[in-house]
Order: structure tokens, then C-alpha cells, then sequence
């Protein structure tokens, strides 16, 4: 976008990094909220949504003079309900200029997501993405009060805030807002398993200049990264003994041994120094095995499942869970940061596999709840867009919420997280509560339909699909 002429009352339109246009006002910012550094910029409060951010003036257009072409090439009842909102705004002060300056009480509700995670939305197909940066440009409002995990925003040098628990947080998204760009690292990095979420992952990493060597099961997944720049490995062998870190991201426990333990396997490769990193989403136990073989030939192991799905990992937007090594973790700052808005250190092995069941267990069991009240709705002969609408102003809103069922009323199943495996976590999740003789009946409910479903899928489709579960 051009620069421009602004002031504070403008309305705007808001470039967000490769996601559409959003209308928003110039406000004025809490006033213990930093500035970001460098480029002029302007703190806007977007229409529509409770989220604000700092946005550069050169990712700002007028509102009213760009209103016609903005709407022509955005769609959607998300973007439409926020055109509203302005609209409504405009009749309500007939012309005078009101502040919406944000009361500092506020600042700190959306701290555990980032300001601006709420934007979601699919990439204009009419305006390119300029920004080389995968994440939002703002400063996080966390900055204003201390939460439960401290965050900084991490510059050249790596800065990390503890809990007294001794878990850590890294925020990448401060520090693509503060530098621009990230830092690859030098070392070289291998990645196995081009999957729906490394597919992502390894996309991210070669945009922000990582030298990446892959390998993938069904080799021709391989090509399209050739293309981009990575190098191929023959095995996972091969590419752990020839690159320094390697990263893994594979379906489920049994996949994941194989690739350490099977034929020209990872444990081939290993050698003093070498390290490893599993991001797949599996059981305590085997990433703890996993873990004593790799460090028994010297390497150093990481677990670091991430939260998330394809899009999210597309824009390198995951969340990123991980244990063990603790000086490997800080080796791998660029890397996640690259492939992550946030990064967690949670301690010793098992701890990241842990936290991982337990959030796909939480949103596997929504899900299921999503499911449920929409077939409710329909056999009650209550319309499932209005049960929709409803749930979105209200508290349960959310960017899922409003996707996953929008899918489900267009019958859109495309996979975006397999429905085979967020049953498989939910799976994982009660054997984990089984450990600790801790009960998890919500999750047991919700396996049982997940079961259901997965019988009735032949097609691999997305975790939503468990709403068939609920109309056969």
C-alpha cells in the first residue's frame, strides 16, 4: 500500500502481512504501550473484532476513498459484518470525530494470543504480498502487564523470561516486529516428513533464508521444496549425518519410531553432536525412548509438537511446545520462529507431549460439542447459520468456531487437521489421564463419536467431519 496522509481519527483500511485489507480508526494507544521501532506507524483498533495493533503507514489506505475496491475483492460474513460496523460507526457520530482510545484495562485481554490473532482470513488473490515477513506487524499488549509466562520481544539476542515452574516462552512474532526479518541460523537443518504440517514448516524455513535439506516417505512430495531451494536427502540417515539439526513431523507413535529405529533409519545418523528434533504429536513414553536412544550415541534430542493446523502452518503462525534439551531449544530460535508465532520450554522430555494431548484433547472435545449442537439444531428445526451466528457474538467466538462450522454447513471437508488423528490424540490424551488415574469422561465421550465418524470416513477428511458422526 501507499503511503499516505493520516491522522489520528482516520478511518483506515489495515494490511495485516499477506492477509486482506481490514477497516479500522487511528486511535490513540494505552499509554504504557511501547512504539515500535523504526518505520512511522499508526496504533489502529480494527472494526469488527476486539483486536488492535501498531500497522506501518505504508500498510495504510483511507477508508472511504479505497471503501469500493476493498469490497470488491474481499468476501466473506466476517469482513462484511466488520464493512458494518464502520458503517454503523459513521451513522452513529453523523460526521463528529469520537476517540476510541482503548482503555488501559483492556490492553491485556488477548495476551495469551497476540493482538491480532483473530485475523484469520484467506490471502487477497488481488494484491500480492510485498512483505517477506510471515507475521503480524504489531507489538504485543502483553507488554503492559505481566501474565502467568513472561514474554519479551527477542532481538538479535535471544531473550527469554521464566516462571517460577520453569517453563519459558519465546514470542516470535515480537521479534519479526522489532527486527523485520529474521536471522537464519548457519547451521544447516534437515526436515523429515512433508506432511500437511511440515509441508508448512519446511516453506517457512527456506523463506527466511534456512538452508533445508528434506526427505519424505513418498519421495515426489520432495520436488515442489527442490524448487524452492532445500536439497534432497536419499534417507533420514543421510540427511541427519549431513546437516546439523534435523527436525521430524510425523503421524503417530508407530511412525515416529520407525523413522529413529527402522532401516536407514535417523539413529544411523546420529553421531556426537548431532541433534534431533520430533515434532510429531505423540505419547510421554515414546518420545522418552526416543530421546535415551538418540542421546546414547551422543546426540542432543528436543520433543516440539506444535499446536495448530495447515493454515496456521502455512503462514507460520504454529505454536510450538518443547522439552528436553534445553541449549538445543535456543539453537532453534530462528527455526521457530520462522515456523511459529510462539515457542514454549516446558522442562524435561514428556512434559511437551503431555501439554500437546491435552490441547488437542481440549479442542478435539469442543469440536465434538460443535458438532453436536449443530445437528441438534437441525433436527429441532432451529436454522444451524443462525446457532452460528448466535455463538459468534458471544463469548465462545473464535476464529475455529466460525471456520469449522462454516465448513460443515457447505459440506467442505477438506482436511486441515485429519479427523484419524485428532482421534488418535483424544486416544492418547485418556491413556495419559489413565496414568494418573486421572478421569477424562468428557474426552471418552468424545473418542466414541470420533471412532464413529472415523468408520464412516473414507476419505481422510478433516477433524469436522465428526459431524457425520451425529446424521447417520
Amino acid at each position: 500500500m501507499a503511503a499516505v496522509s493520516l491522522r489520528l481519527g482516520d478511518l483506515v483500511w489495515g494490511k495485516l502481512g499477506r492477509y486482506p485489507p481490514w477497516p479500522g480508526k487511528i486511535v490513540n494507544p494505552p499509554k504504557d504501550l511501547k512504539k515500535p521501532r523504526g518505520k512511522k506507524c499508526f496504533f489502529v483498533k480494527f472494526f469488527g473484532t476486539e483486536d488492535h495493533a501498531w500497522i506501518k503507514v505504508e500498510q495504510l489506505k483511507p477508508y472511504h476513498l479505497h471503501k469500493e475496491e476493498m469490497i470488491k475483492i474481499n468476501k466473506g460474513k466476517r469482513f462484511q459484518q466488520a464493512v458494518d460496523a464502520v458503517e454503523e460507526f459513521l451513522r452513529k457520530t453523523k460526521g463528529k470525530d469520537q476517540d476510541l482510545t482503548i482503555p488501559e484495562s483492556s490492553t491485556v485481554k488477548r495476551v495469551m494470543t497476540g493482538t491480532v490473532a483473530g485475523f484469520k482470513w484467506p490471502p487477497s488473490v488481488s494484491e500480492p504480498v510485498k512483505d517477506s515477513d510471515p507475521h503480524f506487524h504489531h507489538f504485543l499488549l502483553s507488554q503492559t502487564e505481566k501474565p502467568a509466562v513472561c514474554y519479551q520481544a527477542i532481538t538479535k539476542k535471544l531473550k527469554v523470561c521464566e516462571e517460577e515452574t520453569g517453563s519459558t516462552s519465546i514470542q516470535a512474532a515480537d521479534s519479526t516486529a522489532v527486527n523485520g526479518s529474521i536471522t537464519p541460523t548457519d547451521k544447516k537443518i534437515g526436515f523429515l516428513g512433508l506432511g500437511l504440517m511440515g509441508s508448512g514448516i519446511v516453506s517457512n524455513l527456506l523463506k527466511m533464508g534456512h538452508t533445508v535439506t528434506v526427505w519424505n516417505r513418498t519421495a515426489e512430495k520432495c520436488d515442489l521444496f527442490i524448487q524452492e531451494g532445500a536439497r534432497l536427502g536419499r534417507t533420514p540417515a543421510e540427511v541427519v549425518s549431513t546437516c546439523d539439526i534435523t527436525f521430524a513431523c510425523v503421524s503417530d507413535p508407530k511412525a515416529a519410531k520407525d523413522l529413529v529405529l527402522g532401516p536407514s533409519g535417523v539413529l544411523q545418523g546420529i553421531r556426537p553432536g548431532k541433534c534431533y528434533v520430533d515434532m510429531s504429536t505423540v505419547d510421554a513414553d515414546t518420545v522418552t525412548e526416543l530421546a535415551q536412544v538418540i542421546v546414547s550415541r551422543g546426540g542432543r534430542f528436543l520433543e516440539a509438537p506444535v499446536s495448530g493446523n495447515q493454515q496456521l502452518s502455512n503462514d507460520g503462525m504454529l505454536v510450538i511446545l518443547a522439552a528436553g534439551d534445553r541449549g538445543l531449544y535456543e539453537d532453534c530460535s530462528s527455526c521457530f520462529q520462522a515456523m511459529g508465532k510462539t515457542s514454549f520450554f516446558l522442562g524435561e522430555v514428556g512434559n511437551a507431549a503431555k501439554m500437546m494431548l491435552i490441547v488437542n484433547m481440549v479442542q478435539g472435545s469442543f469440536m465434538a460439542t460443535i458438532a453436536e449442537g449443530l445437528t441438534l439444531a437441525q433436527v429441532t428445526g432451529q436454522s444451524q447459520q443462525t446457532l452460528l451466528d448466535i455463538l459468534n457474538q458471544g463469548q465462545l467466538a473464535s476464529i475455529f468456531l466460525d471456520q469449522k462450522c462454516q465448513n460443515i454447513l457447505q459440506g467442505n471437508f477438506k482436511p486441515d487437521f485429519y479427523l484419524k488423528y485428532i482421534q488418535k490424540d483424544l486416544r492418547l490424551a485418556i491413556a495419559l489421564g489413565d496414568s494418573v488415574n486421572h478421569p477424562t469422561p468428557m474426552a471418552a465421550a468424545a473418542n466414541e463419536v470420533y471412532k464413529r465418524a472415523k468408520a464412516l470416513d473414507q476419505s481422510d477428511n478433516d477433524m469436522s467431519a465428526v459431524y457425520r458422526a451425529y446424521i447417520h
